[in-house]
């Protein structure tokens, strides 16, 4: 459909988006078969194959596939591990009061299975375990093959988190639609997951979801994937002014060219930043590039529905579901709560503030 992204047909399933972005012939020129590593000099490239599989596909496609490499990323820098290439991940961190997860190390044998899955190669890095309790907001359960998730020893104990490794094929796993409403991203199906003294691997590390730097990393990479799924509302813009000489579209054109322009020089610094200080705090780069996209892509958002009126939003799919699906993927942000978060932080900071 042209500029437009089909994310409610078959290219929405995360296994025909790797295939086709990962292992096939869609990937963009200059990104290998892998996806890269966030912090190991290729950040940007991660980010522009978030961009472009947003650009294409659309909201729930890039929330599926940028899950999965999220879980990739944190297997590697928590454990090291490289999953097998035939499976795909989601990470499931959410931690509602009444949707929590329990987790009790075990004596049985140590799920040789999962761990080659997960490609777990050291035991001291993980424990056989079982799960119990209810997960909420699992986007993708009916379609990965394995999920991370946060889970806890004692919910009494300070620093007490984990994280698990499921087989989601495995015993004690029941995928629900219950708690999961929506009408934007309804096809990512994010209802409760319940969990039945589930086998699990442990990994070993406390608090390992949140302490570690790459938290950040992948915190940033959400706007990436924002500002990739915004593009087709500039094309249809584009489009529109293209078929009729309206200086009030081409006003907005303008308008949108600008805070798409600048939302990618963002995150280009923010990429390079990343990976000159890998293992930095990236709490400022990480919540700036997030805010300022956010604020960007409402913005386009405005300009675009401005331009294009209630026909095509109504008569087209694509950009019908992206105007359902898209502001609801951008409250992944915590709008003012974050952007108070932050100017508390740049208030310690002597730098300053916006200097060229």
């Amino acid at each position: 459909m042209g500029d437009i992204p089909d994310d409610h047909g078959a290219h929405a399933h995360l296994g025909n988006l790797i295939a086709e972005f990962v292992r096939g012939d869609g990937t963009p020129h200059g990104i290998s078969h892998g996806i890269p590593l966030p912090g190991r000099g290729q950040t940007l490239a991660r980010w522009q194959l978030f961009a472009t599989i947003a650009a294409r596909r659309g909201a729930v496609a890039i929330k599926l596939f940028e899950a999965h490499a999220d879980a990739l990323a944190i297997l590697s820098e928590v454990a090291g591990a490289t999953p097998a290439r035939d499976t795909s991940w989601a990470i499931w961190a959410a931690e509602p009061p009444d949707a929590r997860l329990h987790v009790r190390p075990t004596r049985t044998p140590d799920l040789p299975h999962l761990a080659q899955q997960a490609g777990l190669t050291g035991t001291d890095t993980f424990t056989p375990a079982r799960l119990t309790g209810r997960k909420a907001w699992c986007s993708g359960a009916g379609e990965v093959s394995h999920a991370l998730v946060t889970c806890w020893l004692d919910q009494a104990e300070p620093g007490a988190q984990r994280l698990a490794i499921v087989d989601m094929a495995g015993p004690g796993i029941h995928v629900t639609r219950e708690g999961w409403h929506a009408v934007g991203m309804a096809a990512t199906h994010s209802g409760d997951v319940l969990f039945d003294d589930c086998p699990a691997l442990l990994l070993t590390a406390p608090d390992a979801y949140l302490r570690r730097p790459g938290f950040w990393h992948g915190g940033a990479g959400i706007a990436a994937c924002w500002h990739g799924a915004a593009l087709p509302l500039a094309h249809a813009v584009r489009a529109t002014l293209k078929k009729r000489d309206d200086p009030h579209a081409a006003a907005h054109l303008a308008a949108i060219d600008g805070d798409l322009c600048a939302s990618a020089a963002l995150l280009r610094e923010t990429a390079r930043w990343i990976d000159d200080h890998p293992t930095a705090d990236g709490f400022v780069p990480a919540m700036r590039a997030r805010t300022v996209i956010e604020a960007a892509v409402l913005r386009v958002i405005q300009h675009a529905g401005n331009t294009l009126g209630a026909g095509p939003l109504c008569r087209n799919p694509a950009l019908a579901a992206l105007y359902a699906d898209l502001p609801v993927l951008l409250r992944q942000s915590h709008a003012e709560r974050d952007l108070a978060a932050l100017g508390q932080r740049l208030a310690q900071d002597d730098s300053d503030v916006g200097a060229l």
